[in-house]
């Protein structure tokens, strides 16, 4: 029987934005995409105001990322019925943006990637109590076939629904702020 790493609590874990300080060299997952993110292209998105990217420390340690930016749902279908029925006739609403997570392959299974998502949560709550509306966090859930379990059920788990169907290996999905 394989024994489950222990979990890291959110009060071991520090979190900062990426700057030029940040050594990125030592980071890996079996996901070379988004090492590469990370490594090339993070820093210039945010200089460019594209998105943030938060990096999370573990014992000095950078054990993963999250990346947030802007987006919104397009209303259709069951989406625009259940909105219709609230009185609400806009064509989407705003959301917060997962745009990419990572976790090092060393610090897998051990509950940093449910950490990043509820930060992800908190910071689109601090959004629509301070600064603008924001319903929604979004995402693109990918497929990973060499995976055991892919991230949908990763995402499923927490709450998050799809929001259409796989397209080309990924597969949209929301998570609405103002339902329990």
């Amino acid at each position: 029987m394989v024994k489950e790493p222990p979990k890291v609590e959110s009060n071991e874990i520090f979190i900062e934005k990426i700057d030029d300080k940040h050594d990125l060299s030592n980071f890996k997952s079996y996901e070379k995409e988004l090492v590469d993110f990370i490594t090339e292209d993070s820093l210039n998105n945010q200089k460019q105001k594209l998105s943030v990217t938060f990096l999370w420390f573990y014992e000095k340690n950078l054990v993963g990322y999250v990346t947030l930016l802007n987006d919104k749902i397009n209303l259709e279908g069951n989406l625009k019925e259940f909105f219709r029925e609230k009185d609400i006739h806009y064509k989407s609403l705003p959301a917060l943006k997962i745009g990419r997570l990572c976790v090092h392959d060393d610090f897998l299974k051990r509950g940093i990637g449910r950490l990043m998502v509820l930060f992800a949560v908190k910071q689109a709550n601090e959004i629509c109590e301070n600064k603008s509306g924001c319903r929604f966090i979004t995402l693109d859930a990918k497929r990973n076939e060499k995976r055991e379990l892919d991230s949908i059920h990763f995402y499923k788990k927490l709450g998050f629904k799809m929001l259409k169907e796989r397209i080309k290996g990924t597969t949209p999905m929301y998570l609405d702020l103002k339902l329990p």
